[in-house]
C-alpha cells in the first residue's frame, strides 16, 4: 500500500511512498504550551507530548526494522522541552522562513526517528508521514536532512559536526546583531571527537552567548560504556575551562529542563554547555541503561511491554 504524504513541513512532496502498518493509534498534535499557562501546565503538557513521542517513535522503530531507540528515547523529553516551549520557533515561521527563528540542531543524527516524532507532536510535520520513515523516497531518513524537512537546520549523521555547524550558526547571529539562539543536541560518546573541542574553543572565544549546548549524558555508546571507552569526566570542569558556563541536571525532568534553558543566553556573555543526565532507554524497564539498546529493534512482544508501562506511568502522572 501507498499513499502520498502531506507535503506539511516537507521541502517537496514526495509522492506515493510505501506505507509502514498503522500504529494503535495515531500520535496526538499537541503544539506549543498553551500562552499563559502557569508552570505546573506547562510541565503536564511537556510530560503528555513526551508521553505520546515515546509511545509513538517504539512502534516506528519496530515497523521498520530500524532505529535508534534507546538514545531517541533518552534526548526525547530535552527535545519536547525546546520545541513545544523554550525556543522562539513554530510551524509558521519554518514555513515562513523567518530569519529571527531559534534554531536546533541535532548533532546525534542517528536519534532522528525522535525528531521526527516531536515534529510530528508540534506540527511541523503531518503525523502520517511517520509511516514512512526509512521507506524508499521518503523525506524521514535514517539522519536528519535539511534538504527534505524545512525544520531541519543541518544534515547530521557523522558524530562530532552538529557542534562546528551549530558554532557557525550562533557567530552568524552574532554578527547580525540578532538574539535568536542555536541549541545543539550531542551524544555523550560524542565527544570522543576532537572537531568537539575545537568548537568548544572557539565558542568560548567568542563569547558566544546565544549558543546553547545539551549533552545526552547517558553514559553508553555504541557497545560500550563511555567510561570504559574513553572517559570524559570531570567533563563539567574540562568545559568551563574552554569558558563556557555548565548546568548540570535531570534530562528527564522536564521543570529542571526548563530552568537550565531559561538562562540562555547567560548573563555571564559566555555560551551554555548543559549536561543532561538521563538513561538510554527511559522509561521502559527491559532497556533503560542497556548498552544493547543503542541499536535494537523490539519484537512485537516487546512493544507491547513498552507500550504497557508507558501507559501505566502516564496514568500515574495523570492522577497526580
Amino acid at each position: 500500500m501507498t499513499v502520498t504524504v502531506p507535503p506539511l513541513g516537507l521541502v517537496h512532496d514526495p509522492g506515493p511512498i510505501p506505507l509502514l502498518p498503522a500504529p494503535d493509534r495515531e500520535i496526538a498534535v499537541l503544539g506549543r504550551t498553551p500562552v499563559g499557562a502557569d508552570r505546573d501546565a506547562v510541565v503536564a503538557h511537556l510530560a503528555q507530548a513526551s508521553y505520546e513521542v515515546r509511545r509513538r517513535a517504539v512502534q516506528t522503530v519496530h515497523d521498520a526494522g530500524l532505529g535508534h531507540i534507546g538514545g531517541e528515547f533518552s534526548i526525547t523529553d530535552v527535545l519536547v522541552t525546546l520545541y513545544l516551549h523554550v525556543m522562539n520557533i513554530s510551524p509558521e515561521q519554518v514555513a515562513e522562513g523567518d530569519p529571527e527563528r531559534d534554531r536546533v540542531v541535532l548533532s546525534k543524527g542517528h536519534a532522528a526517528n525522535a525528531l521526527y516524532t516531536v515534529l510530528a507532536v508540534g506540527g511541523y510535520i503531518a503525523p502520517e508521514a511517520l509511516r514512512t520513515f526509512m521507506q524508499p523516497e521518503s523525506m524521514l531518513n535514517g539522519h536528519p536532512a535539511r534538504g527534505k524537512i524545512r525544520a531541519v537546520e543541518a544534515n547530521t549523521g557523522p558524530l562530532g559536526h552538529g557542534l562546528p555547524i551549530a558554532v557557525g550558526t550562533a557567530v552568524a547571529a552574532q554578527i547580525d546583531g540578532s538574539p535568536r539562539r542555536t541549541f545543539v543536541l550531542l551524544g555523550d560518546g560524542e565527544l570522543q571527537e576532537g572537531s568537539n573541542w575545537e568548537a568548544l574553543m572557539t565558542a568560548g572565544h567568542r563569547g558566544l552567548s546565544n549558543l546553547c549546548a545539551v549533552v545526552d549524558r547517558n553514559r553508553l555508546q555504541q557497545g560500550a560504556r563511555v567510561a570504559d571507552t574513553n572517559d570524559l569526566e570531570p567533563l563539567a570542569d574540562k568545559v568551563r575551562a574552554f569558558g563556557w558556563d555548565v548546568v548540570e541536571v535531570d534530562g528527564h525532568d522536564h521543570a529542571a529542563l526548563l530552568d537550565a534553558f531559561a538562562g540562555v543566553p547567560a548573563a555571564s556573555g559566555r555560551p551554555t554547555f548543559v549536561i543532561a543526565r538521563t538513561d538510554k532507554g527511559h522509561p521502559v524497564s527491559y532497556m533503560r541503561d542497556h548498552v544493547a539498546w543503542h541499536h535494537k529493534v523490539p519484537s512485537a512482544e516487546q512493544v507491547t511491554q513498552a507500550l504497557a508501562e508507558l501507559d501505566a506511568l502516564a496514568g500515574g502522572q495523570e492522577e497526580k
